[in-house]
């Protein structure tokens, strides 16, 4: 498989919503293989398919604990419950790491790379956060959009000496 060159910021394929997927074939298993790789490679726990230019409704999560990939075809968000506030980083935003809100409890649907339909439920977790960054991505959403506050957010000490200052959040509709 491959790693790929993951986007960042202000790189306009990150504000873009995602395809949905019609078909799932090799061609796209690829695509999941390679994201697994590029993922682990820059030790990320998630990576959506806009982060390395494709524009699919694709992401993928692996929990370190865990020790298994979770593929998201297509997902949606079905419910939500509760507030919590978390530090969070992304790997298009390299350097940098920022308070947010996500919730409680999420529950996803998708499918896998099968085309089974998975039902993911994940409640005050790490896996709870990846699932609302993930498909955030897919709607071409960025952790800068849900800052708690427009200064809250640092650049971390062993940050690349390169890293732009990311943009400012856009108003949410």
């Amino acid at each position: 498989m491959a790693v790929l060159p993951i986007r960042r910021l202000p790189d306009p394929v990150l504000r873009q919503k995602a395809q949905p997927v019609q078909r799932i074939d090799d061609a796209l298993r690829r695509l999941i293989a390679d994201m697994v790789d590029t993922m682990r490679a820059a030790r990320g726990v998630g990576l959506a398919a806009n982060q390395v230019g494709i524009l699919l409704q694709v992401a993928v999560i692996e929990i370190p604990e865990e020790g298994f990939v979770r593929v998201l075809i297509n997902p949606r968000v079905v419910e939500r419950e509760g507030v919590r506030e978390l530090e969070e980083g992304c790997l298009s935003v390299p350097g940098y790491r920022g308070r947010v809100n996500r919730s409680v409890r999420v529950v996803v649907k998708a499918q896998d790379e099968n085309g089974k339909a998975v039902r993911i439920v994940a409640e005050d977790n790490l896996l709870a956060q990846a699932l609302e960054h993930e498909t955030d991505h897919l709607n071409g959403v960025l952790y800068l959009d849900r800052l708690v506050r427009k200064d809250a957010i640092w650049r971390i000490p062993e940050a690349e000496a390169e890293a732009p200052p990311p943009q400012p959040a856009r108003p949410r509709a």
